[in-house]
């Protein structure tokens, strides 16, 4: 059976990593994961989860203060979208072997051009309507159509250079001036692509490329990833993958990431605006409350190593292992254990980032946990303030502690197993040494 998972998953998984599309679409993300991060750290400042600390600090900065720090998080979290653009852009620009600044860019100049401009909704006092680019379609919202801009502008814009649609300048000049003029028509081609498409849907009862993509795409993934299943299917695969050696997140985050990115990102939007957070499974969730120690959830059966096992071999790669599973960090247990392809250890690293995420979503839903703020905390938290630091609540912290213990019970009986399979194998070992150790090499005779 693993043999035969084997072979479905491992080229499946290569022809997911390899995907330029798939690829430039997770790199380009991940431009935006430190910015968040920053602004996350300035978010949980802001609201600090013990009660009393906004008076208590009102009372050095004033009343109000938290709006100092709003300028940090409408930059980041608020046009998440436009840095999208231009991160994708470069990737995809870069993996198509043309220019990577000047795909950045023609991808930010399409997405702004098919981004409302005038807002008639919006007036002033002297009732004139607001012009410019709003937060809204800048942030969440415009997510989807900045990833669907960057990929088409992107690829318009390396055809026209590779068909050699350029201007070329005598030899002597600077390159920057050559690269420039170089681009001059392949960008001129997407920017009067993207105006054509943007006159078009004017025409149409959506009015914007915006309202389209978010109804049409955006919305219904959104919708599928509130359901019930999403989540867990996430967790599965990703550590399906993990079990053959593959590095789950790694694939699985070409599909999920986006839609994980927009339900976080439209939860922080809730919860800056004092509104009811709309989503569970957003990516701190995902990170926090299913694999405690990585992929597996390996925290507990390193746990059990440590303080429990009699073979040398596990106890000692425990000791090794312990600090930096506390910090998510378990690819000495992955292929030291190992945990790849050992059909003894399957069924418990399948089944224990299930279970997690299965209780976590239940104690959210009946609210004895409240829902993540969106507060994008770095991956390698430890449990208990990765709970409470994303949620605001002590009582998630403590969700967490009781989720590796329950993870410690799973894979109890399976760890009993390797461990008396290693503790064999050493007593067979010095059994063997004590056999060599006997023999008297001086009755030895060539007689």
């Amino acid at each position: 059976m693993l043999n035969k998972l084997e072979k479905i998953l491992a080229p499946l998984a290569e022809r997911l990593a390899n995907n330029i599309v798939l690829t430039a679409i997770r790199d380009g993300f991940l431009v935006t994961t430190p910015l968040l991060i920053v602004a996350s750290i300035f978010l949980v400042i802001a609201n600090f989860p013990i009660p009393g600390y906004s008076e208590f600090m009102a009372g050095f900065l004033g009343t109000g203060w938290e709006a100092y720090l709003d300028p940090i998080i409408n930059s980041t979290f608020g046009v998440i979208a436009l840095i999208g653009s231009v991160g994708i852009g470069y990737s995809y620009g870069k993996l198509l072997e043309v220019d990577p600044i000047a795909s950045a860019a023609v991808s930010l100049a399409s997405f702004l051009i098919l981004s409302p401009q005038t807002h008639p909704d919006f007036v002033g006092p002297e009732q004139e309507v607001f012009n410019g680019f709003a937060f809204s379609n800048l942030g969440t919202a415009g997510l989807f159509l900045a990833m669907i801009t960057a990929l088409l502008s992107v690829k318009l814009f390396a055809y026209a250079s590779k068909k050699g649609w350029v201007i070329t300048l005598p030899d002597g000049v600077p390159p920057a001036v050559m690269n420039s003029f170089a681009a001059l028509i392949p960008s001129g081609m997407v920017l009067l692509l993207a105006l054509l498409v943007n006159i078009l849907f004017s025409f149409t009862p959506y009015k914007y490329a915006h309202n389209f993509i978010y109804e049409i795409l955006q919305s219904p993934l959104m919708g599928f990833g509130q359901s019930f299943i999403f989540e867990p299917i996430y967790q599965f695969l990703s550590t399906l993958f993990w079990f053959f050696g593959i590095n789950g997140p790694a694939v699985t985050n070409t599909i999920f990431s986006p839609i994980h990115l927009a339900l976080t990102t439209e939860n922080l939007t809730a919860f800056n605006a004092g509104e009811p957070l709309p989503n569970i499974f957003t990516q701190p969730f995902g990170d926090f409350f299913a694999n405690f120690g990585g992929g597996g959830s390996t925290l507990s059966l390193v746990i059990l190593m440590v303080f429990v096992a009699k073979s040398q071999r596990m106890k000692q790669l425990g000791k090794l292992s312990l600090i930096p599973g506390v910090f998510g960090i378990n690819e000495m247990v992955i292929f030291g254990l190992p945990v790849v392809l050992n059909p003894i250890i399957f069924i418990p690293f399948i089944i224990c980032p299930l279970v997690n995420i299965i209780i976590s979503t239940i104690a959210t839903q009946i609210g004895v946990i409240p829902y993540t703020t969106g507060a994008s905390l770095p991956w390698t938290t430890p449990p208990f303030f990765s709970g409470w630091l994303s949620t605001g609540s002590m009582l998630a912290g403590l969700l967490q502690i009781g989720l590796i213990v329950l993870d410690c019970v799973i894979y109890y009986p399976f760890f009993k197993v390797m461990d008396k399979q290693y503790l064999q194998d050493e007593q067979t070992v010095e059994e063997q040494e004590d056999d060599l150790d006997s023999i008297d090499l001086g009755s030895v005779t060539f007689d």
